[in-house]
C-alpha cells in the first residue's frame, strides 16, 4: 500500500447547514438578495484576473501571530453560537489543541474565547442541537496527531452547551483511527441525531455511521468503508427519496468519492461516483452546493494537496476545482471547472449577486519554487449563467490558506469570508491566522 503523506489530513471548510448558520441554505450555498441594476453594472468582471486583487479587503481577527512560527488553523466555520443575532466564527487550532470561539460581541468586533483545550489535534468543528434544549452544541473531530500516524489516537467529542456557552465535554468514541469529519443527521429516522464519521487513519481508516443510543451515547453502528484517507463526509438527500445520504472523499492512494445511499432505516448502499488513477491527485476537500439551480444537491471538489509520493512538495499541474453535477437518481456527472495549484476548501457563493452560483476556493503550499509572480491564495470562479467559469484571483497573500467559510457577518447582505492559515514549514512569511475578507468600498 502506498500511503500518501498528507501533512494535515484535514477537514476543510464546509458549510453544510446542519449548524443553523445564518443565511445559509441546506446545501451550503451562499445566496444573497439581488442587487440593483447599477450595482450589477459596477461589478462586471474584468478580463485580467489581477484586476481583482483589491476586490476583497482583509482584516485579521483573534489573537495575534506568534513570531517565528506558524498557526495551525485547521478549520473555520460560521454560526451564531450564542443566538444574539450576530454571526460568530468557530475555529480549530490543531497545534495548540484548542477550539476557539470568535464571538462577534458587537458588529465587526470579535473577541476570542477558548471553549475547549482538551481536544488533541482538532481539525473540524460543526454545531447542532444534539440534546434538543434550544441551543447549539459543538461537535469536534480530533485526529490525536496531525501528521501521519497509524495509532488509534482519534476521538469524537461533543461539547454540550448549557445555553450560556458553558460547555461540558462528552467523548463519544475514543481510541480510534484519526477522525477528520463528523456530521449530525437522523439516518434511521427515529427522531434522534446520529453521526456520520470520517476517519483518515493513515493506512487504516474508515467511514462509519453511529446510531444514537442515549442522551450522550452512540454505538458504532456500521463501517461503510474501511479505506484509509477520508477527508470529508457530507450529508444530504441526494436522490430525492426523503432519506439522508452520505458522500465521502477518500484521499491517500485511492483518490475517490463515494456515495452511500440511505434507506431511512440505517442501511446504506455504497457506490463509487468518481475516482482518479493518479495516486498523486491530491484530493483536498468536498462541499455541497446546487451549482446549476436545478434543485439537486451537487458536489464541489478540490484536489490541491501537494504532499504526495513525489520527492518535492508543491503544486501539481492537475490541481484544481471540480463539480460533480447531480443528475438525479444517485448519478453524478463530472465537470472540470479550472486549474488551481494547491486548491482547498471549495464553496458555492453568489459573489456578484447576479443570481448565479459562483465558486470560491483557497490555495496553499503553491509557492515552493517561487517562480510564479502571482501566487493565488483566494480565488473566485465566476459563473456566466451557463456554468462556464472564469478565474478571478482575489488575493495572493496571506499564503497557505486551507480552510474557508462564508456568511453575512456584517448584516449587510454581502458575503464576508473567513479563512484560516496552516503554514507547515518556515520561513513563516506572508502568513495569517484567522482573516475576514470583505468587499472593498
Amino acid at each position: 500500500m502506498i500511503a500518501r503523506v498528507h501533512p494535515s489530513g484535514l477537514l476543510l471548510a464546509t458549510l453544510l447547514a446542519l449548524a443553523a448558520g445564518v443565511g445559509l441554505t441546506a446545501t451550503g450555498c451562499r445566496k444573497l438578495d439581488a442587487p440593483s441594476a447599477a450595482a450589477r453594472k459596477a461589478r462586471q468582471p474584468a478580463s485580467d484576473p489581477r484586476a481583482y486583487l483589491n476586490y476583497m479587503r482583509p482584516t485579521h481577527i483573534g489573537a495575534p501571530l506568534v513570531p517565528g512560527t506558524g498557526p495551525w488553523i485547521a478549520h473555520v466555520n460560521t454560526v451564531d453560537l450564542d443566538r444574539d443575532g450576530l454571526v460568530d466564527v468557530l475555529a480549530c487550532e490543531a497545534k495548540e489543541n484548542k477550539i476557539l470561539w470568535l464571538r462577534q460581541a458587537s458588529r465587526g468586533k470579535f473577541e476570542e474565547i477558548v471553549i475547549d483545550d482538551k481536544s488533541i489535534a482538532p481539525v473540524h468543528v460543526e454545531t447542532a442541537d444534539i440534546d434538543k434544549d434550544g441551543d447549539l452544541d459543538v461537535i469536534v473531530s480530533n485526529m490525536g496527531f496531525v501528521f501521519p500516524n497509524n495509532d488509534k489516537i482519534g476521538d469524537v467529542t461533543i461539547l454540550e452547551n448549557d445555553g450560556r456557552q458553558n460547555f461540558t465535554r462528552h467523548v463519544v468514541i475514543a481510541n480510534t483511527s484519526r477522525v477528520t469529519d463528523v456530521r449530525a443527521a437522523d439516518f434511521d429516522e427515529d427522531g434522534q441525531l446520529d453521526l456520520a464519521v470520517g476517519q483518515f487513519g493513515y493506512d487504516q481508516g474508515e467511514v462509519r455511521w453511529m446510531r444514537r443510543t442515549g442522551p450522550w451515547t452512540w454505538d458504532t453502528a456500521e463501517i461503510l468503508t474501511d479505506l484509509s484517507g477520508d477527508i470529508n463526509v457530507c450529508v444530504a438527500d441526494f436522490n430525492g427519496d426523503g432519506h439522508q445520504d452520505i458522500v465521502a472523499l477518500i484521499s491517500q492512494q485511492w483518490e475517490e468519492i463515494y456515495y452511500f445511499q440511505g434507506d431511512g432505516k440505517g442501511r446504506f448502499t455504497r457506490q463509487m461516483i468518481w475516482g482518479s488513477t493518479n495516486e498523486d491527485y491530491g484530493s483536498s476537500g468536498i462541499n455541497l452546493c446546487d451549482v446549476n439551480g436545478d434543485g439537486r444537491v451537487d458536489i464541489l471538489y478540490t484536489n490541491g494537496d501537494g504532499f504526495g509520493p513525489a520527492a518535492t512538495p508543491g503544486p501539481r499541474p492537475w490541481h484544481g476545482i471540480q463539480w460533480l453535477e447531480n443528475t438525479g437518481g444517485g448519478t453524478f456527472k463530472y465537470h472540470r471547472i479550472a486549474d488551481l495549484p494547491g486548491a482547498y476548501s471549495p464553496l458555492g457563493v453568489d459573489m456578484d449577486r447576479d443570481g448565479k452560483m459562483d465558486i470560491v476556493a483557497v490555495a496553499a503550499y503553491a509557492d515552493w519554487d517561487k517562480t510564479n509572480p502571482l501566487i493565488a491564495s483566494l480565488v473566485w470562479f465566476r459563473n456566466d449563467g451557463q456554468e462556464r467559469f472564469s478565474k478571478r484571483v482575489l488575493a495572493s497573500t496571506p499564503k497557505d490558506l486551507i480552510t474557508l467559510a462564508c456568511d453575512d457577518l456584517d448584516g449587510t447582505g454581502e458575503p464576508v469570508f473567513v479563512t484560516g492559515g496552516f503554514p507547515v514549514y518556515p520561513p513563516y512569511e506572508n502568513i495569517a491566522r484567522i482573516t475576514l475578507w470583505r468587499k472593498s468600498p
